[in-house]
């Protein structure tokens, strides 16, 4: 969960479950928070595994969001207690595992364990970018998560990136390279006022 986003991790989640799981799992994308959150919190508790893996914004800036996404989820599947037959990933690619593997196109709205790591997965991502709004007000990560709406590129462009935000990606590339160019100016021109301690 999170490959779109400007800011933050990539978090996957692996889920083995008992029979069909809690009623209600559906694709994360089609339920409201509030929902997500009782699902996740009664998928935790009926499930016969569940993990958690990230990659964080380091790792992502690295070796690209697809190969983060990737290590994700072998972080995600070596967290479960238990070791699954087969894992079924969501999407038409697949990172390697050291058991079988299968990928299920729109499987988050198909296959319920892909739908259940999916909301567990979103969960843990909101969770982890509410704190982070904390640590770094002014950016609204707990209203768009790190998205790059409208307001998250505007506060991008006033204040800056943070060490939250991805490098690799071109929004924070251009606000970068905008605060080094108006850097320069600003010692250009005599205006800085060094300090050193």
């Amino acid at each position: 969960m999170g490959r779109g986003p400007l800011a933050g991790p990539v978090i996957a989640a692996a889920v083995i479950l008992r029979d069909a799981g809690p009623e209600g799992i559906t694709d994360s994308k089609k339920l409201t928070a509030r929902r997500r959150e009782q699902l996740a919190a009664a998928i935790r508790e009926c499930a016969l595994s569940w993990g958690i893996g990230r990659a964080d914004v380091e790792e992502i800036d690295q070796m690209n969001i697809l190969r983060a996404s990737h290590l994700a989820m072998q972080r995600a599947v070596a967290a479960l207690s238990r070791t699954p037959e087969v894992v079924l990933v969501d999407g038409n690619l697949l990172p390697s595992f050291p058991i079988p593997a299968v990928a299920v196109v729109k499987g988050d709205d198909r296959v319920p364990a892909i739908s259940a790591a999916s909301i567990l997965a979103k969960v843990a991502r909101d969770e982890e970018m509410i704190a982070l709004a904390e640590k770094h007000p002014g950016y609204g990560f707990e209203r768009h998560k790190g998205y790059g709406t409208a307001a998250h590129l505007k506060a991008l462009r006033a204040l800056g990136p943070t060490a939250e935000h991805r490098r690799s990606f071109a929004p924070v590339r251009r606000a970068l390279e905008r605060n080094d160019a108006v850097l320069q100016d600003t010692v250009a021109d005599g205006r800085s006022e060094g300090l050193q301690w």
